[in-house]
C-alpha cells in the first residue's frame, strides 16, 4: 500500500476527502486552503500536542497564505463543556475571527468535539477542519460531521451535526501516543469491525499486535478500512436516522460507565470496550447473538490491553444513566446488538431490559 490514501465522504455539496497519510503533516496548508478558502485559522488545541505538532501547522498555514493563531485549551474531558465553548467564542471574537475564518481541531477526540462544536455555532458555522493526533480521532470521531460537550446529565448532550470540509491524518503522530491512548483508539477498530466488516475482524485476530507495535503495512491499511467504514456509514445517514446508531454499538453502557464515574478516569474507549462486551452477552442473552461471540470480543479486547467489565455501580444508577441516552425514544432505547460478527441490528427495549434484574457488573 502506498503511503497516502484518501477516502471521501460522500455528501453532496458537503462531501470532503479524509486524507491520511505518513508524516504529511507539513502538507496541511495548502489543502485547508483549497478546502476553506480562509485567510484566517483558529487552531484549537491542548497543551501536550500543541507543544509537539502546533508550530509545524502554524508555519504550513501561513506559508500557504493564511494567518494561523493557536488557542489552547486544557486538556481532558472536562474542556468538553458550554463554559469552556463560551470562553473560546469569546477569544475569537475578540481576535476578529469572522465567517470566512477557519476552526481547525489538532488532538484527539475531546478537542474535535469541542472546536467542532464552536466552529458550528460560532456567527452560525464557520468552516471546520479536523487534524487528529490520536487513533480514536482518526477512525472515528474526527469523521462524520458529530460535534459536542458534556452536561450534568450526560455525555454529549449538546451538540450539532457540522461536516468538516477536510479531515487530516497523518498516522506519523500515533508513534507518540502512550500504550493506553493507543488501546483506547482500537475500541472504536474492533466496534468497527464488530458492526460492519468480519473480515477486519479476523485480521484484528491475527495482526492487533503489529498494529500495537504500530507496523506501518498494518496501520496504514486498517486505519484507511476504518475511515472507510465511517464514510460509508455517514454518507447513507449523516443524521444519526437509522444506520448510523449502529455506530454506537457499545456506547450505551460506555456512556453510562462514563456518566458514573464522573469523566474520570476511565477513557471513551475503555468504557466502550466493556459496553461492546456487555452489548454482546446481553445480545446472546436475547437470542439474537450468536453464543461465543462476546468471549471472542472479550479476547480480542483482552489482548489489546482494554477492560471488558463494567465498573461496580448499583444497578438503579445504570439505569438512571442509561435513561438519558440520546438514542431513547418514546421510552425504548435503540440497542445495538450483532446479528452476527460483522452485521448489527438496532432493538428498542427499555432500560430495564437493557440492564435486567440480577445484572452482574464486576469491573
Amino acid at each position: 500500500m502506498s503511503k497516502r490514501k484518501r477516502v471521501q465522504v460522500e455528501l453532496g455539496e458537503r462531501s470532503y476527502p479524509i486524507e491520511i497519510g505518513q508524516g504529511h503533516l507539513d502538507a496541511l496548508g495548502p489543502a485547508v486552503k483549497r478546502a476553506t478558502g480562509a485567510k484566517r485559522a483558529a487552531v484549537i488545541t491542548v497543551a501536550p500536542v500543541g507543544r509537539r505538532y502546533a508550530s509545524r501547522v502554524l508555519r504550513s498555514l501561513r506559508d500557504a497564505g493564511i494567518a494561523a493563531r493557536r488557542f489552547e485549551v486544557p486538556d481532558g474531558e472536562r474542556s468538553k463543556s458550554l463554559r469552556q465553548a463560551g470562553a473560546l467564542y469569546d477569544a475569537l471574537l475578540e481576535a476578529g475571527f469572522d465567517r470566512g475564518s477557519a476552526i481547525l481541531a489538532l488532538g484527539g477526540g475531546v478537542v474535535g468535539d469541542l472546536a467542532g462544536f464552536v466552529a458550528a455555532t460560532l456567527l452560525r458555522g464557520v468552516p471546520f477542519v479536523q487534524v487528529p493526533t490520536s487513533l480514536l480521532a482518526m477512525v472515528d470521531s474526527s469523521v462524520g460531521g458529530k460535534t459536542g460537550v458534556n452536561v450534568k446529565r450526560g455525555k454529549n448532550l449538546v451538540g450539532a451535526f457540522h461536516q468538516p470540509r477536510l479531515v487530516w491524518l497523518d498516522t506519523a503522530a500515533l508513534a507518540t501516543l502512550p500504550p493506553r491512548q493507543l488501546a483506547n483508539g482500537m475500541a472504536e477498530v474492533v466496534k468497527h469491525a464488530a458492526i460492519w466488516d468480519a473480515a477486519l475482524f479476523e485480521r484484528l485476530e491475527h495482526e492487533v499486535e503489529a498494529m500495537l507495535d504500530l507496523d506501518p503495512s498494518v496501520v496504514l491499511p486498517i486505519v484507511a478500512r476504518n475511515c472507510e467504514i465511517k464514510a460509508e456509514v455517514v454518507s447513507r445517514d449523516e443524521r444519526e436516522a437509522g444506520v448510523r446508531m449502529l455506530l454506537n454499538f457499545g456506547h450505551t453502557l460506555g456512556h453510562a460507565a462514563e456518566a458514573l464515574r464522573g469523566y474520570r478516569g476511565l477513557l471513551h474507549g475503555e468504557a466502550v470496550a466493556m459496553g461492546m462486551v456487555y452489548a454482546a452477552y446481553r445480545g446472546e442473552s436475547l437470542g439474537i447473538t450468536p453464543e461465543g461471540t462476546a468471549a471472542r470480543i472479550a479476547a480480542l479486547l483482552v489482548r489489546i490491553g482494554l477492560p471488558t467489565e463494567l465498573p461496580r455501580f448499583p444497578r438503579r444508577a445504570y439505569l438512571s444513566a442509561v435513561g438519558v441516552d440520546k438514542k431513547r425514544r418514546d421510552q425504548r432505547i435503540q440497542f445495538v446488538a450483532l446479528r452476527k460478527l460483522g452485521r448489527a441490528e438496532t432493538v428498542p427495549l427499555l432500560p430495564e431490559e437493557i440492564v435486567p434484574p440480577r445484572t452482574r457488573f464486576g469491573g
